[in-house]
């Protein structure tokens, strides 16, 4: 009798580990899939633990209201809560080009399986209440709990976004889950009723999981095609975010999280105005940093110089990195920069790096993404812009790329404004990309040896961008924008007019 009522017990606080575990994975896996897909990965990560913490509340209110077969309803829950957490990212995927209410599909998801796993720990007390006592009962119940959650939120970015994706990921805890409803039907069926009805809908709905879960790669990308409406060549998920790079008629296409960073038709105009104005500028171009840029177009463009003699890449992605070190296609594009031995390539974070560094440099392009979070726009701030000054040599040219100054005005200005604050002379320009549109940059030197208009060097064959600087900061009145405030850290204030002029264009 001893050991069946420890088997009991340790069943089912088993069974709250696998709970809290894999209701984290759902949670993570909805936040990742809206900050992919809708961007602004703060906001959707913040607006998604909180409706799921309060579909928890909503359901361990109304436990309260089962008082019969309590053991069976426990089973039916993860039952349930494996197939909707489960099939949650395939349908999401397949719905999101197709339904103008997505959001609100993707916030029920999120609350109702919220709301089942709110139900489901306090019906486990119930069951347990006049097994165990109450202080151990409450103890063992948490305990175990909190573990699931620490497990959960370190596999998911290291293990299983790496190997399994999205899609992958939910599908396998949706397995895990209905595989504890399996294991119960089996093992406590002396203590349910109609045990073997439960195991035929438990054993059905692990089959379905399993089969989507085989074909889970043909359905990403069924819904992938549709998404970006061109054939892809290359997917992959990292810790950072999911590169998807496609290929139609003689265009090349990276979208990083859904949103396009180049096309090979024209990315030449945008690294040329990005990179030629600070090269041809700077007093000298020995030693040049680049901050972002993982594609190596950039350097490509750098490398075109001959007296540069060290070129440092540091980018976050080593994926990023990688992909464009060894794909054929890529290595191309980028004429083999990130394998040419006069470039080091470093995988880190940009801020923490700058911090510590103690090198100077001649030249630093900063090519990151958008600001359109708050990791990003950090990278924008007053704060790191003072870290980089201290890493120049004096005169020194830096370029930033700073967004549309059509689309988003006080983005740009705010940019500007922030660099002005730090460098003793700073300009704006902007260069037409057709992919794009109007595309910005904000220039800067590190004292006041040199000028603008300086042209210290020039690079053979360039496609695009004349040397003629003079021609490309011009701004007509609907790309000023005023009364805009400056980027710090502790307010950034960027993301929020980022967030509010790009958002006008969704």
């Amino acid at each position: 009798m001893g050991k069946k009522f420890l088997r009991f017990e340790f069943l089912l606080l088993f069974a709250v580990f696998i709970i809290a575990t894999c209701g984290l994975i759902y949670e993570l896996v909805a936040g990742t899939l809206a900050s992919y897909l809708l961007g602004d990965s703060v906001k959707q990560f913040s607006f998604i633990i909180g409706v799921y913490l309060f579909s928890m509340g909503i359901g361990s209110f109304f436990s309260k209201f089962f008082h019969k077969n309590l053991l069976n309803t426990f089973v039916e829950i993860e039952i349930l809560v494996g197939l909707i957490g489960g099939l949650s990212s395939v349908v999401l995927f397949l719905l999101f080009e197709n339904v103008g209410s997505f959001q609100f599909i993707l916030y029920l998801f999120v609350f109702v399986t919220g709301f089942l796993v709110g139900l489901e720990i306090p019906l486990l007390m119930n069951i347990l209440k006049d097994r165990v006592e109450f202080k151990d009962l409450v103890s063992n119940v948490f305990t175990f709990d909190y573990i699931g959650a620490l497990l959960a939120s370190i596999l998911f970015p290291l293990v299983l976004v790496p190997k399994l994706g999205i899609m992958g990921t939910s599908l396998f805890f949706g397995m895990i889950n209905v595989s504890i409803a399996i294991a119960l039907c089996f093992l406590l069926k002396r203590e349910l009723k109609k045990p073997s009805l439960l195991r035929a809908k438990a054993v059905f709905s692990f089959v379905l999981l399993l089969a989507v879960f085989i074909f889970s790669n043909d359905i990403l990308a069924y819904s992938e095609g549709k998404l970006y409406g061109e054939n892809i060549i290359y997917t992959n998920s990292t810790p950072y975010q999911r590169i998807v790079l496609t290929h139609n008629k003689s265009d090349y296409r990276l979208y990083l999280n859904n949103n396009l960073q180049f096309s090979s038709a024209d990315e030449y105009r945008y690294h040329e105005a990005l990179v030629h104005p600070a090269m041809s500028m700077a007093k000298s171009v020995k030693n040049v940093l680049v901050l972002g840029g993982g594609d190596g177009l950039a350097v490509r463009e750098i490398l075109k110089y001959k007296d540069v003699q060290k070129v440092t890449l540091v980018d976050l992605d080593e994926g990023m990195t990688k992909l464009f070190k060894t794909n054929t296609v890529l290595t191309n594009f980028n004429q083999n920069s990130l394998n040419n031995p006069k470039v080091t390539v470093i995988n880190t974070d940009a801020y923490i790096w700058a911090k510590n560094n103690k090198e100077k440099y001649d030249v630093a392009i900063i090519d990151f993404p958008d600001p359109s979070n708050y990791s990003l726009g950090k990278l924008y701030s007053l704060n790191f812009y003072q870290t980089i000054k201290t890493i120049l040599q004096p005169d020194a040219a830096v370029v930033i790329q700073t967004t549309s100054p059509y689309f988003a005005p006080k983005s740009f200005w705010c940019i500007n404004k922030t660099v002005m604050q730090v460098f003793p002379q700073v300009d704006a320009y902007h260069a037409y990309v057709p992919s794009f549109g109007e595309w910005g940059y904000t220039i800067a030197i590190n004292g006041f040896g040199t000028t603008f208009n300086a042209v210290n060097r020039k690079a053979d064959k360039l496609k695009f961008y004349n040397y003629q600087f003079d021609r490309f900061n011009y701004f007509t009145n609907d790309m000023i924008s005023n009364q805009i405030e400056i980027n710090r850290l502790d307010n950034q204030i960027l993301v929020r007019y980022f967030d509010e002029e790009w958002g006008k264009l969704q």
